[in-house]
C-alpha cells in the first residue's frame, strides 16, 4: 500500500499529492462520490469508518523511502480527516509525519471544531479548508458540522496563522455562495465548482461569471474549476 498518491482527473485541481486516512466517512453526505469510486454501497461506506490498516507507519515509511519533501499533501478525497464520533488520532499522527519530512498539508473537512485540536501542528505553509455547498441545513450532510461552525473554525485557523480556503463544490444554493464570497475577507482562497452527477436549476454559466465578478470586486483570491469554467465560456 502506498497511501500517498498523485490525484487524477478533477481531483488533480486540488493538489499534486494526496492521502486518504480512513476506510469511509460517517458524515452521510447524499452527494458523496466516494462510494462509487471505492465500489462500496453507501450504507457500507458511511457505516464502516476506521483508520486504514497501519496507516501512520506506512505513511512514515513511504515518506522516507521516496524522499517525499517540499510537497503540499491534500487530506483527504475519499474520506474526511475528521469523521464524527471516532478517534482521529491517526489524522494527527499523519500530519506530524508529513510535517516532519518537510512537507505541508492542505486539509479539507466538514468536521468543524473537531479539527481545531491539530491547529498547533500547522503553520503559514499549511492550508485549512472546509466544504461549502450553499445549503445551511443538514439535509444533504446529516452528520457533518453545521455551516456556521465550519466558518467559525476557518476564523480560528486564520488566527493561528494558517492559510484558509473553501471548496465551493457541490453547489446547491448559488446565493449563499455569493454571500460567503462577499462577507468573508479572512478566507485566503475560494475554489469554486458546480454540482456534478445531479440535476440543478442553477444557470452555471451565470453562476460562474457572478462568482468571478464578486471575487474581483472584493479582491478575493479564487480558482474556477474546469467544469465550471467550461460553462462560463458557452
Amino acid at each position: 500500500m502506498k497511501p500517498i498518491y498523485e490525484p487524477k482527473g478533477r481531483a488533480k485541481e486540488y493538489g499534486d499529492l494526496a492521502i486518504n486516512i480512513y476506510t469511509g466517512c460517517n458524515h452521510g453526505c447524499t452527494y458523496c462520490y466516494a462510494p462509487l469510486v471505492l465500489k462500496k454501497s453507501r450504507e457500507e461506506f458511511h457505516a464502516n469508518v476506521a483508520p486504514r490498516k497501519g496507516i501512520v507507519e506506512v505513511v512514515k515509511k513511504q515518506l522516507e523511502k521516496e524522499q517525499i519533501t517540499g510537497k503540499l499533501i491534500h487530506l483527504c478525497f475519499t474520506c474526511d480527516p475528521y469523521p464524527a464520533g471516532i478517534d482521529t488520532t491517526p489524522t494527527r499522527e499523519v500530519i506530524k509525519a508529513i510535517k516532519a519530512a518537510g512537507n505541508n498539508v492542505q486539509i479539507l473537512t466538514k468536521g468543524g471544531k473537531r479539527a481545531e485540536r491539530d491547529f498547533d501542528l500547522l503553520d503559514g505553509g499549511d492550508w485549512f479548508g472546509v466544504t461549502v455547498t450553499g445549503k445551511t441545513g443538514h439535509e444533504n450532510e446529516p452528520n457533518a458540522a453545521p455551516f456556521d461552525e465550519r466558518l467559525e473554525t476557518l476564523e480560528i485557523a486564520k488566527n493561528h496563522g494558517i492559510n484558509t480556503w473553501v471548496s465551493c463544490e457541490p453547489v446547491y444554493v448559488a446565493g449563499q455562495i455569493y454571500l460567503v464570497i462577499c462577507g468573508n475577507r479572512r478566507i485566503d482562497l475560494f475554489k469554486i465548482g458546480k454540482l456534478n452527477y445531479a440535476k440543478s436549476d442553477i444557470d452555471w454559466g451565470e453562476f460562474g461569471r457572478e462568482c468571478e465578478r464578486l471575487c474581483i470586486e472584493y479582491r478575493r483570491n479564487y480558482y474556477i474549476k474546469e467544469d465550471l469554467r467550461k460553462e462560463m465560456l458557452k
